[in-house]
């Protein structure tokens, strides 16, 4: 089920300038973090630039992702393995407030979202 329209808006915004904002500019001809919406899913990538003259596409790797329920209006965070299979996160609860969520993959406690 996709998001309500201004529950989207708000991802758009929040969500936006979090990847926006993860980089600092004198790096993004090299990295960049990015963002996709899909049904109830946001998703947070890391996007990295060809390590190699070869190569001439970047690559991207899901970082973290955060499902909206529309019944209960939280947020729940997971991660992904290394198959790129998504696991709840337990240690933050599911909240209202997506900038808890914001919060904990930037601090990353943990260290399973940011290399």
């Amino acid at each position: 089920m996709p998001l309500p329209k201004l529950v989207k808006t708000i991802v758009e915004k929040k969500v936006g300038e979090y990847c926006k904002n993860k980089v600092p500019a004198d790096l993004l001809n090299e990295m960049s973090v990015s963002y996709k919406i899909r049904g109830n899913s946001v998703t947070i990538f890391e996007n990295r630039a060809p390590w190699r003259p070869a190569f001439k596409e970047w690559t991207s790797m899901p970082i973290a992702q955060i499902r909206y329920n529309e019944e209960t209006g939280k947020w729940t965070l997971y991660y992904a393995d290394r198959n790129d299979k998504w696991h709840e996160y337990i240690d933050i609860n599911p909240t209202k407030n997506i900038d808890n969520i914001l919060a904990e993959i930037d601090e990353d406690p943990t260290g399973i979202f940011w290399l």
